[in-house]
């Protein structure tokens, strides 16, 4: 009876246990409550470079998971219409419900967005904040909040890894041999030319060997001081760096104009390496068109739907307005990546 009631003991224990784990996830789950976020400056704003150094407030209301727990907050802002595809970050934040952006940093992000940067015009924009507690939960966005920001002309300047390599002679302050980080969030990217076959070449942050980063054994890991990392036959190279998780990857690239004003025929560019940018000329008919790479679709640049000459990753079709002869050029050579339609 002894043993029997031991038993009996242990597995009610377990099952109390058991029914207080489910009762956990079940409240930590059940009818949570997103943010509300409130954005400075009203609906239209003009930043002034007077004001570079002045922190713009942004605040929200606590998220509630139904038990007490810590929340990332991330404050995100994207292009009106984006629907926060690939969006910015403001910045992010434990537990707390603010964050001070500087204006001067807000502009830098919004200057790119620019078609003439040195005579910026309204952008409208949209924001939100979203709250995360863990990877198995799906996070909680905010009441999205649109504002129209017109920023000031400063000169852009972007976070960048130095690509010293064989190719350069192992320079590590040519500035010429860079990727950046567009969004400034430790995500880099870019293109470069490798005139030899197999290439070798490693990254670095700042203009010299202090802080490098190679791979070793070409696992696409980074690793501080590694072996160098080797390419494959001579092209032209997207280089895409995650420092926040140590990765790397790079492909080599042929790239072509593509669409319905090709008759869905690959037009193929030529590469100058002066000028570093592609060229094609060729007829077209009054329709769309791509730049895709090695002749495929995962890879391939349309409008941001600026419709200002720059362009993005699976982006919107660009429009050839008349049947005709047309040189097109497309730039990727310079962290925001443009491209031009000229008629002959």
């Amino acid at each position: 009876m002894k043993r029997i009631s031991i038993l009996i003991l242990v597995l009610g224990l377990l099952s109390f246990l058991s029914c207080k784990k489910d009762e956990t996830k079940a409240t930590l789950s059940s009818n949570p409550t997103a943010s509300v976020l409130t954005i400075p400056g009203g609906q239209t704003v003009v930043l002034k470079k007077s004001d570079s150094a002045v922190l713009l407030n942004y605040a929200w209301t606590a998220s509630a998971f139904g038990q007490t727990v810590v929340i990332t907050y991330n404050l995100q802002m994207d292009r009106a219409g984006d629907n926060f595809s690939d969006p910015y970050s403001l910045g992010q934040v434990n537990n707390l419900l603010q964050l001070g952006v500087l204006t001067a940093n807000l502009d830098q992000i919004l200057l790119p967005m620019e078609f003439d940067p040195k005579n910026p015009t309204p952008i409208d924009l949209e924001f939100r904040v979203q709250a995360t507690i863990s990877a198995t939960y799906t996070p909680m966005n905010s009441p999205v909040i649109a504002q129209t920001i017109t920023p000031y002309y400063q000169k852009i300047v972007y976070p960048i890894l130095f690509v010293p390599g064989n190719y350069q002679g192992w320079n590590p302050a040519d500035s010429t041999t860079t990727i950046a980080s567009v969004k400034s969030n430790g995500k880099y990217e870019g293109y470069l030319w490798f005139g030899i076959d197999a290439a070798q070449y490693k990254y670095c942050q700042g203009n010299s060997w202090t802080t490098n980063w190679g791979d070793n054994g070409g696992t696409g890991v980074l690793v501080p001081g590694g072996n160098n990392i080797v390419a494959g036959p001579k092209g032209y190279y997207k280089l895409n760096v995650d420092l926040p998780n140590l990765l790397h990857t790079f492909l080599r690239t042929a790239w072509s104009v593509y669409g319905d004003a090709t008759g869905s025929n690959d037009m193929d560019m030529t590469y100058d390496t002066i000028a570093k940018v592609w060229t094609a000329t060729g007829n077209f008919t009054a329709s769309t068109i791509l730049f895709r790479a090695n002749h495929d679709n995962t890879l391939y640049y349309g409008d941001d739907g600026s419709n200002i000459g720059t362009c993005k990753q699976n982006g919107n079709n660009i429009v050839v307005p008349a049947a005709g002869n047309y040189t097109v050029t497309l730039n990727l050579s310079q962290p925001v990546y443009k491209y031009k339609l000229v008629k002959n």
